[in-house]
């Protein structure tokens, strides 16, 4: 047993200390984690319970509900004064106090209470609500267990805890020490369902397509790589599921949908996270304009449903996301925003970066001609943006699965979703002639850009079998709750944030 204690012990005198006061509860045959304790409310429900039977109660009434609970939670302060102590224990739905008196509870329950419970740990307790003089609905302990020992103290400060650095790598002290954080996840939580709601009354089927795959595609990007041992073979974390769900528009199913896990292996920023959900959705015989229209409108569902209103207030912005939004062409959004008619240089990316080192623009060289033009969109137009609006017509060079506009065989039909300088979506009409998609992947192919698109013959040959005209959307559900919750970086909605290696 002391080599199994060893370890805890290089944590430090307090540490040592609590694990000291397990011997205590061993010797009074006290399990300090047993496997079970009876609770039968939680702390919201217990005063919401209290309150009611007081509010059923006569005006005139001195009579006081007489209510027995028995609550569980983790013990978050204590004050103790001689023969009484008030603490309070916390669980998921809120704090309850709690009063111990030892004249009530007898000498030895009662000291037990003061000698081996410390802040931290978990307590099962029992007894009837009052009301303090204070005002604070109280139980009065008749008996308690304990549920849980804390072998380690809560950080010092953990009130309100800052620091980010311990916030994201121990999450679990975030959630204790900030109820607000819990407060972001459930909304998180909310905000998936009520993506799901909108998308299941539209129609659309959930499916579940491979994360482990022998092409990535659906995306410029930089995949992760791993290697499959019973089959020998190199396969790729997903960096997108849009081909698969577009072989099921191939095989029938009209309007189909999956929120799920894509993986880019790219920089980590406050937008920008390795592992990052997302929520495609494909539509048959609908196009990018019908696609805006689904986006308007699911975006506003689910602020409402979450939050009981379209209007939000976003790094101290406010933003209205009621439909209809704002539609905005992206060649004149650049233009306006920088002077540069990005048609003046096509194809030629040297001529549209000498235009750019002319107006001394800050972006950075970039491989092909619509690149570049991407980089002016984020540099220059995207900062502009508060209320939501929809940028449209891309240069066909950096939408490889787009359908090219029948007006102008430079731009495809392809939109991306802006709100408060932050992206949100990107959607195009698919390009469904499997000629011509073969022809945009030898093309990706031969530039010089280390994101370009794959080839994917069997992706092809599934095009060959016919695919209605259709709309495809990309949503970061990670960026919607950024939006929903006003955090300004993408570490603060994702639970587990990748992190550099401590040094």
């Amino acid at each position: 047993m002391e080599q199994d204690l060893s370890y805890f012990k290089n944590f430090g005198e307090q540490v040592e200390q609590r694990i000291s006061k397990l011997d205590n509860f061993a010797q009074r045959n006290q399990p300090a984690y047993p496997p079970r304790v009876i609770r039968n409310h939680t702390a919201a429900e217990a005063i919401k319970m209290f309150e009611e039977a007081e509010a059923a109660l006569p005006e005139d009434s001195e009579e006081k509900p007489q209510l027995s609970v028995e609550v569980a939670g983790r013990w978050v302060a204590v004050r103790i004064m001689g023969k009484s102590a008030f603490a309070h224990i916390e669980d998921g739905s809120g704090r309850l106090q709690i009063y111990l008196k030892k004249n009530e509870l007898g000498t030895e329950l009662y000291d037990v209470f003061k000698k081996d419970f410390d802040l931290g740990d978990f307590v099962a307790v029992q007894g009837y609500l009052f009301r303090t003089r204070t005002g604070e609905v109280t139980v009065q302990v008749d008996n308690y267990q304990l549920a849980s020992k804390a072998l380690h103290p809560l950080p010092e400060k953990w009130h309100g805890l800052k620091d980010v650095e311990t916030r994201y790598r121990q999450r679990y002290l975030d959630l204790v020490a900030n109820p607000e954080v819990r407060d972001i996840f459930r909304k998180r939580s909310r905000v998936i369902s009520a993506m799901r709601k909108y998308l299941d009354g539209e129609g659309f089927l959930e499916v579940e397509t491979p994360a482990l795959q022998p092409i990535y595609g659906g995306a410029m990007a930089r995949p992760f790589t791993t290697h499959h041992n019973a089959l020998d073979m190199e396969l790729f974390l997903r960096i997108s599921d849009e081909l698969y769900l577009k072989r099921l528009i191939v095989g029938g199913i009209d309007k189909v949908y999956e929120i799920c896990k894509d993986f880019r292996n790219e920089g980590i920023s406050t937008k920008h996270n390795p592992e990052f959900t997302m929520m495609e959705c494909y539509w048959a015989y609908a196009d990018y304009q019908d696609v805006m229209v689904l986006v308007e409108n699911m975006i506003a569902f689910i602020a409402q449903e979450v939050l009981g209103t379209t209007k939000v207030v976003f790094n101290g912005q406010a933003v209205d996301l009621t439909p209809p939004w704002k539609r905005l062409n992206l060649a004149e959004g650049i233009k306006e925003q920088t002077g540069i008619d990005i048609f003046d240089t096509y194809p030629d990316v040297k001529a549209l970066w000498a235009e750019c080192q002319q107006r001394k623009l800050d972006v950075s060289p970039q491989p092909t001609w619509g690149k570049l033009v991407d980089e002016l969109l984020g540099e220059y137009l995207e900062p502009t943006i508060v209320d939501p609006v929809f940028i449209h017509t891309f240069p066909l060079d950096i939408s490889p699965l787009s359908k090219q506009s029948p007006d102008d065989p430079r731009v495809v039909e392809r939109f991306e979703a802006f709100v408060a300088g932050m992206e949100i979506g990107n959607a195009y009409s698919e390009l469904n002639d499997p000629i011509a998609q073969r022809r945009r992947f030898i093309d990706q192919q031969q530039t010089t850009d280390e994101e370009a698109h794959v080839m994917d013959d069997d992706y092809v040959i599934a095009l060959m079998q016919g695919m209605p005209p259709t709309g495809g959307l990309g949503i970061g559900v990670d960026r919607v709750v950024m939006l929903l919750t006003d955090q300004q970086s993408i570490r603060e909605v994702i639970l587990f944030p990748h992190m550099r290696a401590r040094e």
